[in-house]
């Protein structure tokens, strides 16, 4: 067998060029993919009319498609025609779609939370045993922050498929009720302290004042030494009451470890 130096050379120059043009068209698809996501994001931002979840799926979408266009660009520069390839594709795509079938429903799922917005930006949603506030929505993923700052990540199947709590939607204050036994002669220290604390919370309604008050009295027996019961209580939104509640708690206890 007889090897044509000059057509094998040829072929390796031909080759060699497109190798070295598609690594361009990638590279030039990979920066104006992200510029498109840019640029969407920052039209639909304009009078802040539409959702941030509308534009975190649209921009994803738009960036999403247009490094598919380059992708498709590339194989054509190696010969590959696109209806060779769409009919290779759907021969495969059973096989891909039962591979897949739990990113797909990922992805379906994305578009339904994005069609309904059981939730928005800024959101505290309790979902799938998880609680935390949204912070965005991508195509496959969730993303929640804790309250203690973790970043939380959920599928989007998971997401659609479960009981969302969303205790932002109705913006009403919720009650904050803390009791706690105390000895009766430090009762009335420790209401002023704990009020004193709560009424520089900016989080609780400061037109229902905060109160502090013996609920009843536990023990008696011993005159000196009597038990009494201190509840607590504050309007808050919803979404601060565990908060607020845990500080008061840290609070009374501090206090009360130093009596």
């Amino acid at each position: 067998m007889t090897i044509n130096l000059d057509t094998l050379k040829g072929s390796l120059v031909l080759y060699g060029l497109n190798a070295i043009y598609a690594i361009l068209l990638l590279a030039v698809g990979w920066y104006l993919s992200g510029a498109m996501q840019r640029f969407v994001t920052r039209v639909l931002n304009v009078g802040h009319r539409v959702d941030p979840l509308v534009t975190l799926f649209v921009s994803s979408v738009t960036r999403y498609g247009v490094l598919a266009v380059v992708g498709i660009a590339v194989l054509q520069l190696f010969g590959i025609q696109t209806a060779s390839l769409v009919a290779v594709l759907g021969a495969t795509s059973l096989a891909i779609g039962l591979a897949l079938q739990g990113t797909l429903s990922n992805l379906a799922a994305g578009v339904m939370l994005l069609l309904f917005r059981p939730f928005h930006i800024g959101d505290n949603v309790e979902v799938g045993g998880k609680a935390g506030k949204v912070k965005s929505l991508s195509l496959f993923m969730t993303e929640l922050v804790a309250p203690d700052n973790t970043q939380i990540l959920l599928p989007n199947g998971q997401v659609w498929g479960a009981a969302i709590i969303n205790r932002s939607v109705y913006p009403g204050t919720g009650e904050v009720k803390v009791t706690f036994p105390v000895r009766a002669g430090s009762a009335n220290a420790l209401a002023d302290q704990i009020l004193k604390e709560m009424r520089d919370d900016p989080r609780i309604d400061e037109q229902a004042a905060p109160s502090v008050n013996v609920s009843k009295v536990i023990d008696a027996a011993d005159p000196g030494a009597a038990i009494v019961e201190l509840t607590v209580s504050a309007k808050v939104k919803p979404s601060d009451a565990d908060a607020v509640k845990q500080r008061v708690l840290d609070h009374a206890s501090a206090l009360l470890a130093a009596v």
